[in-house]
């Protein structure tokens, strides 16, 4: 499809990786599409700890593709599968392969792409503030005011999906969100709901996600577009 969305439009994605064989598919990927694809790799905490090995593995292929990747992604802490996931591991070992990556990151100067929701979202901040790692993203964060708040101030970037357009919760997250520090994102294949219920998860939505965030925040829409592109390229 990245014809079709290059048509309409869409400059580049950010595609990040679940596990080791995915980042060698998204590596495989920005091979095919060197202008288009924006390449993370890293472990997403909702699967079980990788195992030494992979991880290894993953740290080493991070070093060997350096030039070809964009940011480390993605990592954080298990929100959705935590329960399930804490009967047969610990959470300071998520914690440590959290830690392992950011300081990965840090070293390589990578932007992390974070799924640390609720909770989850301070102890990910506690993280970053205490490894004094720069660069990060809380992607679709959920929180508390106070940690978003703590999120912004500590100079991190936060992005809003297609729910910003139906769903309160967001609407009142994103005015908390200065301007400069701003993303958007789709998190596709992932299917919203509301007006997307029917419609397949894709970087087109990006423009009716500006266009929601132009009326919620009061700004016009040429203008929001050219400071989310250029908090994207900033980081990304």
């Amino acid at each position: 499809m990245i014809n079709k969305w290059s048509e309409n439009g869409i400059a580049g994605v950010v595609a990040v990786s679940t596990n080791l064989k995915s980042s060698y598919d998204i590596l495989k990927l920005k091979q095919e599409y060197p202008n288009f694809i924006r390449a993370a790799i890293g472990h997403h905490p909702e699967e079980p700890p990788p195992n030494t090995r992979d991880l290894y593995e993953l740290i080493d292929l991070v070093h060997q593709e350096r030039k070809q990747l964009a940011g480390i992604g993605e990592i954080g802490l298990p929100t959705y599968k935590k329960e399930e996931l804490y009967t047969k591991y610990s959470e300071e070992q998520f914690i440590d392969v959290l830690e392992t990556f950011l300081r990965l990151a840090k070293k390589e100067n990578l932007p992390v792409s974070l799924h640390a929701v609720h909770e989850e979202a301070k102890k990910a901040l506690i993280s970053l503030k205490k490894l004094k790692v720069e660069l990060a993203h809380f992607h679709w964060l959920k929180a508390s005011a106070s940690t978003v708040n703590e999120i912004v101030s500590s100079g991190y970037f936060v992005s809003v999906t297609p729910e910003v357009c139906y769903r309160e919760r967001d609407q009142l997250l994103v005015k908390q969100i200065p301007l400069e520090q701003l993303l958007i994102e789709t998190d596709g294949p992932w299917q919203h709901g509301g007006p997307f219920s029917e419609r397949q998860t894709t970087p087109l939505l990006l423009k009716e996600i500006t266009t929601c965030l132009a009326n919620i925040l009061h700004i016009r829409y040429n203008e929001l577009l050219e400071i989310i592109c250029h908090n994207t390229k900033q980081l990304w």
